[in-house]
């Protein structure tokens, strides 16, 4: 019997399942722009029957949809780039390098990014994602012998906490009160609280449990043999150092190096920063987001020259983002779309939820349903779009507390991110891995949370 048989058997149970669906994963899984590219097939051959459209309208919807997320992407760019500026200045490097060495074990460090990342995108999900990644980075330069694959899949494994967090687009939707009657179809016509919705018993109840499950879950799937971890040099992950003219400076090149050009400037930002934070409390969004990213960035940079090359560097992970983003707009545009009966394919996997469901069963079937609408809507807002017309009034007919319907679309449309790579990109493209390296890990949380999300919007 060879030494690999050996150690697999020796294995544990979870160990073994996780190894099985990794294997599986980087055999199967294609590639993220592949992936997009096989959803778009596959909504477009399924979308015509199911609404009676015809495949130029198919057309059409798909190219109507394809630029609706070009702002979206250029945000989610500067979330990677700018987070990628801030995380390269040394005095955060140095910072995050200190909070790294309290790890002392692989385990641990699997633990500690697990819970970092999920608190970290429970306050912002934008926030999560690149600080999430960025001390998975950090963790695996410090740590000997810890699986770099599950470093970053226990990271990502953190957006699963996002959308019953303070950054959650349904529930604040909700809060907000804006055009919820015609968002609803008339089921919802006042604001609802968060404390009935992100701070309510059952939801913290959830949090709670998965908080705890989740990071060990992750620690525990980490290999107990050597040969089995995949490792990655630290060399690897260290930035390029930023080169100094050798000759005499001239004015303009005086002006590249000074420090005075990047604090005069965070001064600037800095005090939009306070002010902004005075007037609308902690409300963070993308854009104030990348705001702080970026002049923490040019604070803690020691001149606009090596600003630029951090800037110039992180920028090399956004082609991903940029390239795939449309795609998915696209196949949004095709799901949305109506056919004469006013019938869209978003709108029939709902419905079809709806006609099965009873009083006790109808949150985890809206958990399910929104869970199956998110691997083609991506996007907590659409989906929301797509589905509270349908879910909500169905929900009010049978008893349901809105709230409650809403937070099982918000907890699905997190939960089957574990399997769709949308939301990883910004990941993967800060760690420097594909999809596949992580999406086997990503399963086994996927199935471990959806038995807790569905008791609990079952039995609380």
């Amino acid at each position: 019997m060879s030494t690999e048989t050996v150690g697999f058997q020796q294995s544990t149970l979870l160990q073994r399942f996780s190894f099985l669906c990794t294997t599986l994963v980087q055999r199967y899984l294609p590639d993220p722009f592949l992936f997009a590219a096989i959803l778009t097939f596959v909504v477009f051959l399924i979308a015509m029957p199911v609404t009676q459209q015809s495949p130029m309208q198919m057309v059409d919807a798909f190219a109507g949809g394809f630029w609706n997320l070009l702002t979206f992407a250029m945000q989610m760019a500067m979330v990677v780039v700018t987070g990628h500026a801030m995380a390269s200045a040394p005095v955060f490097k140095r910072s995050l390098a200190y909070l790294a060495m309290t790890a002392k074990t692989p385990g641990h460090a699997i633990f500690i990014v697990t819970l970092v990342s999920a608190i970290a995108c429970w306050i912002n999900w934008g926030f999560g994602l690149v600080v999430g990644a960025i001390f998975a980075r950090e963790l695996a330069a410090k740590v000997k012998g810890v699986d770099y694959r599950l470093l970053i899949a226990s990271a990502y494994t953190g957006f699963l906490f996002w959308h019953a967090g303070l950054s959650g687009s349904i529930p604040l939707a909700l809060a907000s009160g804006s055009n919820l009657d015609v968002v609803t179809a008339g089921a919802v016509t006042q604001a609802i609280s968060t404390n009935e919705t992100l701070f309510s018993a059952s939801n913290l109840l959830i949090l709670a449990v998965m908080l705890l499950v989740i990071p060990l879950l992750n620690k525990a799937m980490h290999p107990s043999q050597a040969g089995e971890v995949v490792t990655i040099d630290p060399a690897l992950l260290q930035e390029p150092p930023t080169s100094q003219p050798s000759h005499p400076l001239t004015p303009a090149e005086k002006l590249e190096h000074s420090p005075w050009v990047n604090r005069l400037l965070a001064l600037l930002g800095f005090s939009y920063i306070i002010s902004y934070f005075v007037e609308h409390g902690f409300a963070l969004n993308l854009n104030i987001v990348n705001f702080i990213f970026l002049f923490t960035a040019i604070l803690l940079h020691d001149s606009p020259k090596q600003l630029i090359a951090a800037v110039a560097e992180g920028t090399k992970n956004t082609a991903g983002i940029l390239l795939q983003f449309p795609f998915y707009a696209g196949i949004m545009g095709m799901m949305v779309a109506k056919g004469p009966e006013g019938i869209s394919l978003a709108g029939a996997v709902s419905d079809w939820f709806v006609s099965i469901s009873t009083p006790g069963s109808f949150p985890l079937f809206t958990f399910l349903s929104a869970g199956i609408v998110n691997f083609f809507v991506p996007s907590g807002g659409g989906q929301w779009a797509v589905q509270a017309p349908i879910m909500m009034p169905a929900g009010e007919a049978l008893g349901v507390p809105a709230a409650k319907t809403a937070m099982a679309i918000a907890w699905g449309d997190a939960w089957t991110n574990m399997i769709q790579p949308f939301w990883a990109l910004p990941a993967l493209s800060i760690a420097g891995l594909n999809a596949k390296d992580i999406m086997g890990y990503c399963l086994v949380a996927l199935l471990a949370s959806g038995l807790i999300i569905g008791l609990g919007l079952v039995l609380f």
